[in-house]
């Protein structure tokens, strides 16, 4: 089980970030938003299901998984949950800051 795999991602996710560019200037954009937030929750999601399915592997018996991977997968999966949550809040709380602002 790959612990910093989380961490492998989101420094992608800033490389590729710095190495675009803005479409004021003609050159080329990197991925649009709202694809990397959809490819983000999808990588929450699969986290997630992995940790229910190592832990009903262990709960079964199954001798390839220990407690520990369980609990490994069970706190990767909670902390991008509650990193996602965190990055809600702040975009409903920027939706309103903007929604407030006089035209």
């Amino acid at each position: 089980m790959n612990i910093g795999g989380i961490q492998g991602e989101m420094q992608a996710m800033k490389l590729e970030a710095l190495n675009t560019q803005s479409a004021a200037t003609g050159q080329k954009v990197g991925a649009d938003f709202g694809d990397m937030l959809t490819q983000a929750i999808n990588n929450v999601n699969g986290l997630q299901k992995t940790s229910g399915d190592l832990q009903v592997r262990f709960d079964r018996g199954d001798a390839d998984v220990s407690l520990s991977d369980v609990m490994i997968a069970r706190n990767k999966s909670s902390v991008a949950f509650d990193a996602t949550i965190q990055i809600r809040n702040k975009l409903v709380e920027a939706y309103k800051e903007l929604m407030s602002m006089p035209v």
